[in-house]
């Protein structure tokens, strides 16, 4: 995607905090990015000075800063990913708003629908661009999807079935520490909703959990829910301590459709969809295109003022209500409605 025949300015970024996740599924496809002219590298910060000046280095970024608040004040910088863990992402996000920085936060947005909507309300007020990383509504494979089932082609969409899971026992590792919002529904159970969400074009009424939580961590480690769009449902699990794999599966009045790989998709491989009516069984494929190279584009271009935000910043509100809700329910052990 070349900016230059239309003077596009490329959107200067920084990065707030040194993580895993930047380096494995971020990092490729920003150096695409900036040798296409659409986002510049401008900083990366960490508490620790070392670890930032390092990051900086392997990762193509012109500064290293050893604290977050140093890199905010950077005039340079105009927008920000925060993939900082999920207890610390109100806090920067209204810090980075201050600054005048347009925000990129990973999910889950924060830890409840209030805080969500407080710090969403916040940046809104500040008049800056924010919005949660769900890269996997940019890909093609979830585009085509969303087109299928609104142009009825499977019919009234009655159950959608999801699972995604990995096995990481790890007690260090950030998903498996509560205090730092570690857990099955907080790291993968948000995709299960906001696709469920997303595919049903509404938000469900009630929900109901079954949760299992690991003794001594005390994260869920195995997580169930149904989620009741008032008719058609959508039911999903979720693990952390479970061969990995993920499978969406929609099924309609007129038809089937199943999603292969729905959120971690390659960056170099087509997607699969499987469409199935009366008429037959298709595999549609998709292109091979990298998902995180979609989102920072996108917002890149929101930021410009080019395009508006593929995902509004509502979405991560309304997304956060049913996971509050699960919760509750995990408590009280019957339905909660969704509020």
């Amino acid at each position: 995607m070349h900016m230059e025949h239309d003077e596009f300015q490329p959107v200067r970024w920084g990065v707030l905090g040194v993580s895993g996740h930047y380096r494995l599924r971020v990092h490729n496809p920003m150096d695409d990015l900036e040798n296409e002219g659409v986002v510049e590298r401008i900083a990366i910060a960490s508490r620790e000075l070392e670890r930032a000046k390092e990051a900086a280095r392997q990762l193509g970024f012109r500064k290293a800063y050893g604290s977050y608040e140093d890199l905010l004040a950077d005039p340079e910088v105009e927008a920000v990913y925060i993939p900082l863990p999920n207890t610390m992402h109100a806090e920067y996000v209204k810090k980075a708003a201050d600054a005048g920085k347009h925000i990129l936060c990973e999910k889950p947005f924060t830890m409840s629908a209030k805080e969500t909507e407080e710090a969403i309300q916040y940046a809104l007020e500040k008049e800056v661009l924010v919005m949660e990383a769900f890269m996997y509504r940019l890909h093609p494979q979830w585009q085509h999807a969303k087109r299928l089932v609104s142009a009825g082609e499977i019919g009234e969409v009655q159950n959608i079935h999801v699972f995604f899971s990995y096995h990481n026992p790890d007690p260090s590792n950030i998903r498996n520490r509560k205090e730092l919002g570690g857990g099955a529904i907080p790291d993968i159970g948000c995709y299960a909703v906001s696709s469920s969400r997303f595919l049903m074009g509404r938000e469900p009424e009630r929900v109901v959990a079954l949760v299992r939580r690991d003794p001594e961590l005390e994260v869920d480690t195995l997580s169930s829910g149904i989620l009741d769009f008032g008719g058609p449902r959508a039911l999903f699990t979720v693990g952390t301590r479970t061969f990995p794999r993920q499978e969406v599966q929609v099924y309609g009045s007129r038809g089937y459709l199943s999603i292969e790989i729905p959120f971690n998709m390659y960056p170099d491989v087509p997607a699969k969809l499987t469409v199935q009516t009366s008429v037959g069984t298709r595999v549609v494929e998709t292109e091979a295109i990298d998902q995180y190279g979609l989102e920072f584009t996108a917002f890149s271009l929101a930021v410009r003022g080019e395009m508006p935000l593929p995902i509004p910043p509502e979405d991560a509100i309304a997304n956060q209500k049913v996971l509050d809700a699960l919760f509750r329910s995990e408590e009280s052990g019957t339905w909660e409605k969704v509020t």
